[in-house]
């Protein structure tokens, strides 16, 4: 069985993201979904090296790319823990994103209080 996932990007005059849509082959929406951003790693095996794209819409508040980034990082850790039962690190990732996530919520106080 084979997906084919399609990624599009419109870009506005300047080149920056306006609108990101993607669809699957095998998935059972009917259309094409809406994102606001997208991280997209592929690994290299041959350069041992991570190649990625990095994009988001003008859309995007703080809080949401706040929040994509705590839920990328705790998903992370949980696909790094199935493929290697390295459980520690695992630890050590989540206690990371917890602790990114809750300095990014101090800041959001701290800038609330300042206004």
């Amino acid at each position: 069985m084979k997906s084919t996932i399609t990624i599009d990007v419109e870009l506005d005059e300047n080149k920056v993201p306006q609108d990101i849509t993607w669809v699957a082959t095998a998935s059972t929406a009917e259309q094409a979904k809406r994102a606001k951003a997208i991280m997209l790693s592929l690994w290299d095996g041959a350069e041992r090296a991570a190649l990625r794209i990095d994009l988001w819409t003008k859309e995007m508040m703080v809080d949401e790319m706040a929040d994509f980034f705590y839920q990328s990082i705790m998903t992370m850790a949980d696909t790094y823990g199935r493929a290697t039962q390295y459980h520690d690190q695992v630890n050590d990732m989540k206690a990371f994103a917890q602790a990114f996530y809750k300095r990014f919520q101090e800041k959001q106080l701290e800038q609330q209080k300042a206004t």
